[in-house]
């Protein structure tokens, strides 16, 4: 049908309004995707990877929150339980979720070795607060080609307040289960048990790691780990000695010395510290290789190891800060705290190698795997037995 000229010139601008109509819907419908998206993940956003429990408490009001407040950033939070499989799980097919992981040091120098941490030795870090330069007022060890220093912390052992025998007073008396009888708890992982069984044999703190470079010393310290092997209890997370000893499962148990010294004073507590043969180490910050938001996480690092923020840290759980000046700004009832303060200088203590472990790890592993599974069931709830 033919219309006629008016009615034709009508048709067509009803037609472009339409037709615009569906345009610019279909803009408005973009931007506001766009406008979602990028509410959904910003990019001064960042995923923050750490232990939990009582630390993870320590760092969120030590420098999380006040870093989102100062920001206006939003930091995810995530935990693990260490180690660094997730980061070369994540690296290697190329699907990066964590911005900053907290690392303890070996596997800080593992994972820079094997390539899966960003580079960070030209890290611009504010300098400390009474004016010292970052790389001064930084601890021996907490800088490294891919890691910025977190905390100086220590693993101890704890005991039941009733356990027979009296109450143990060193290392070797964890290892003694003919006057202290009963369980033991460790984590599951070579590090720390094996410096202790050779320490509780006789070998001096500065032999331990030469020796555990030969099998004589290695089949040395797993000979005497093997007193404590009948019900051995394994755990991961910092929190499950603290629930196996307040719940009566083992007698005793190597604990995270600050997490422990803390639940050990709280109402209820049934277990008491040794700080006798600690190992101190530390924890670092490293950056996944491959890090979408790589400027954020290095922003965050800023904040988060400056003399302040470390002390604010501190104070919710009194491991050492890595940087010197936030000693300064810490109470005198937190410095007595202090692992590796002088409160227990008198005490038996090895610093953790960090570069000897990162190189010496897998056959570690390797040979602890095979000792926990040598003619041994493997019972409930990570009991050997």
């Amino acid at each position: 049908m033919k219309l006629n000229p008016v009615k034709s010139i009508c048709f067509s601008l009803l037609a472009l309004v339409f037709m615009g109509g569906i345009f610019a819907s279909a803009e408005t419908q973009a931007q506001d995707n766009t406008t979602g998206s990028a509410e959904t993940t910003s990019a001064s956003d960042v995923t923050f990877t750490s232990w939990t429990g009582p630390y993870m408490r320590s760092q969120m009001l030590g420098f999380v929150r006040p870093y989102e407040a100062e920001t206006g950033a939003k930091v995810r939070v995530e935990h693990y339980a260490g180690g660094i499989d997730e980061i070369r799980d994540q690296v290697e097919s190329a699907n990066v979720v964590w911005d900053v992981v907290d690392l303890t040091q070996a596997d800080s120098l593992r994972a820079c070795k094997e390539g899966l941490l960003e580079d960070l030795s030209g890290i611009d870090l504010p300098a400390g607060k009474d004016g010292t330069g970052f790389r001064d007022d930084f601890v021996d060890g907490a800088l490294n080609e891919c890691g910025v220093g977190v905390i100086v912390w220590a693993t101890a052992f704890a005991h039941s307040k009733d356990i027979g025998g009296g109450a143990p007073s060193s290392i070797a008396d964890f290892f003694d289960t003919k006057t202290f009888p009963g369980r033991r708890a460790i984590r599951n992982d070579p590090s720390v048990i094996m410096e202790w069984a050779l320490i509780a044999d006789g070998v001096a703190p500065a032999d331990v790691y030469g020796l555990l470079e030969t099998p004589a010393g290695v089949e040395r310290a797993l000979k005497k780990m093997s007193a404590i092997k009948p019900g051995l209890q394994l755990w991961t997370k910092g929190s499950e000695p603290i629930r196996l000893l307040n719940g009566g499962d083992v007698v005793m148990s190597m604990i995270w010395a600050t997490t422990g010294a803390t639940a050990s004073r709280q109402e209820g507590a049934t277990f008491s510290m040794v700080w006798d043969g600690r190992v101190i180490e530390l924890d670092l910050f490293g950056i996944p290789k491959g890090s979408l938001n790589k400027d954020a996480a290095i922003d965050f690092i800023r904040f988060a190891s400056s003399s302040e923020s470390l002390a604010n840290m501190v104070r919710h759980l009194p491991n050492g800060p890595t940087r010197k000046s936030s000693l300064a700004l810490l109470p005198e009832d937190v410095l007595a705290q202090l692992p590796n303060g002088p409160a227990y200088a008198d005490k038996v203590s090895i610093q953790s190698d960090a570069q000897w472990w990162s190189q010496n790890y897998a056959v570690l592993k390797e040979a602890f795997d095979a000792w926990l599974a040598e003619a041994s069931q493997q019972g409930a709830a990570g009991t050997v037995r």
